[in-house]
Formats: C-alpha cells, sequence, structure tokens
C-alpha cells in the first residue's frame, strides 16, 4: 500500500489530481491525456512519474505506447485517496471538461476502429483474422446443443466426435476402417474422452440398434457408400421418432480424379437428389444450404442438409 504521507504531497498538486480523476475512469495514453489536459508532453511524464512513485498509477505497454491507470494497489472504497478526488471533483474547475474531453477522446477511439471495420466490409472472411477460424466457431455452436446420443458415421479419425463429444451424452463413432476406428480411440484416450464408443462397420449395416440414437451426422463420408440411399435408410432406422440427421457433404461436381484420390464412389450429391433419398428413408423437413465454396480449382462446394424422421 503506498505511504500516506508521500500519496498527500504527490496529490497536493491540482494538476496531478485532475490526471489521477481521468486515470481512476479510463486507461490513457500520455498522447490522450495531452490531448485532454492542453499540457505538453514532458509535463504530463514529469507528473505521472511522481504518480508512480507514489504507487497511484500503473503503466502497461500496448504496441509503441504505454496505457496509464489508477494502481491496482492504491487505497480505494472510503480511503484518504477517495475522499480527496471525489472533493476535487466539485473544487477543480477543470474536472468536469477534462471528463468530457476524455470522452471524445475514447470516442475517436471507438472511430478508428469503426473505420478499420469499414474498410474491411465484404472481405473480412476472406482476410485472415487473427483467433477466428472454423473450429473455434464450431465449440460455440457445439455450446448450443442438447446433450443428445449421436452417431457419426464413417467417422475417419474421429476430430468430428471429439468435438460432439464435448455436449452429447454419448458419441456412436462408426467406420469401415480398423485402422481409423484404431487412430479414433487412441485420440479419445489420448484427450481423456470417455463417452465415444467407436464400433467396427459398414454404414449401409450400421452396428447400432433400432430407435438407440437421437442425432445422426455424416460429415464427407455419405459419398464414399456404394449404396447412399441404404445408407440414409439405415440412418432412419438407427434414430428415434423426431431424431434429425445432418448431412455435409460435397456439392455434385465433376472432378473425375477424386475417385482414385480420395476412394470417393460419388461425386457428390446435388440437393435434389439428397432431398430424394431421404424422403424415401422416411424423412421430413428437409433443409440444405450450401455453406462454403474453395477458391481453388476445381473449386469443391459443402452442402449441409438436415432433416427429420417422421415421428
Amino acid at each position: 500500500m503506498p505511504s500516506i504521507v508521500k500519496m498527500l504531497k504527490v496529490v497536493a498538486d491540482p494538476n496531478r489530481l485532475r490526471i489521477l480523476l481521468l486515470l481512476k475512469a479510463e486507461e490513457l495514453s500520455v498522447a490522450e491525456l495531452q490531448e485532454i489536459l492542453g499540457m505538453g508532453q514532458s509535463t504530463i511524464s514529469t507528473h505521472l512519474s511522481q504518480l508512480k512513485q507514489a504507487e497511484l498509477v500503473e503503466d502497461r505497454r500496448i504496441g509503441k505506447s504505454n496505457l496509464y491507470r489508477a494502481s491496482s494497489g492504491a487505497p480505494v472504497g472510503g480511503s484518504p485517496l477517495d475522499e480527496i478526488l471525489d472533493q476535487a471533483k466539485d473544487e477543480i474547475p477543470e474536472a468536469a471538461p477534462d471528463q468530457a474531453a476524455m470522452r471524445r477522446v475514447l470516442r475517436k477511439r471507438q472511430d478508428k476502429t469503426r473505420a478499420f471495420f469499414d474498410s474491411v466490409a465484404g472481405r473480412l472472411g476472406k482476410d485472415y483474422v487473427p483467433g477466428k477460424s472454423w473450429k473455434s466457431l464450431a465449440e460455440v455452436l457445439l455450446r448450443l446443443m442438447p446433450p443428445l446420443v449421436v452417431a457419426d458415421l464413417g467417422a475417419g479419425e474421429g476430430a468430428s466426435a471429439l468435438l460432439l463429444a464435448q455436449r452429447a451424452k454419448k458419441v456412436i463413432a462408426v467406420d469401415s476402417s480398423a485402422r481409423m476406428i484404431e487412430f479414433g480411440r487412441e485420440q479419445a484416450q489420448r484427450h481423456g474422452v470417455k463417452n465415444i464408443d467407436y464400433r467396427l462397420g459398414d454404414m449401409e449395416e450400421i452396428p447400432i440398434g433400432d430407435g438407440e440414437v437421437e442425432l445422426v451426422f455424416f460429415s464427407q463420408s455419405l459419398h464414399h457408400a456404394l449404396h447412399p440411399e441404404r445408407a440414409l435408410a439405415e440412418a432412419a432406422r438407427i434414430l428415434v421418432p423426431g431424431g434429425r440427421i445432418m448431412i455435409l457433404d460435397l456439392v455434385r461436381h465433376r472432378f473425375e480424379e477424386a475417385r482414385e484420390l480420395y476412394a470417393d464412389e460419388w461425386l457428390g450429391f446435388s440437393e435434389a437428389e439428397l432431398e430424394s433419398m431421404l424422403q424415401i428413408a422416411g424423412f421430413v423437413d428437409f433443409e440444405a444450404a450450401v455453406v462454403d465454396k474453395e477458391p481453388d480449382s476445381p473449386q469443391f462446394q459443402t452442402l449441409l442438409v438436415v432433416a427429420e424422421k417422421k415421428k
């Protein structure tokens, strides 16, 4: 705690009181204090140095400048300093204009931020933005999902299963590759995830009982099925009445090399094809949207389809 004697000596100066009143309300730079107070840089720096020595002000580095604020260790809550500052508001004629000037300075900060977003409007999603990723967005959206029993069909290495497991009661991850199942189990064990049940099996003969799950998820897996209509019929079988199916897959394309490169049986699907197959399998309330388009050739597009099993 700062010395009372030091504190009283420092705050005896009205200008240092003005600075303290400002820094108690907001973090400010020397340049901003200059603009608010109408004083020179060296004068303000001298006052700040004395306030720091008395442990009434602290700073932190932001880029090339420092931001100053009232010290977190300064006496607060009915302390002598609080009483002095409260009385100074009324006795120092510049106190009220200082607060108004500070609000103008803070608006300039906000204007700078707004100007940046105005300049990138329409292309923000195309440029790099620190911390903005589809994975972070997926993490947020998962928090909105109620706890369900989920079947991840064609689960592969289990990346989706690990995400879903954060909120699901249970995830049953099914894949026809024994190596994928083994890798997925190792991943789950490594992350300490215990509510994923990995099962070896084909999506056209799913190793799950009738009406056992509440949500079926195909993530870029349906185009690997020999008979996608059978996979969707199986999905309907394992769902409870009113359960939902979500399909992320490629929009129909003409990139024939995908058959060799990625072992694709189908070159994606059209909305009409998926809607027809889902209706035959017993699904209703069909919704579809293209949710992504890759910029590079062959410019694959991703289709999201959601439907509900008849009750």
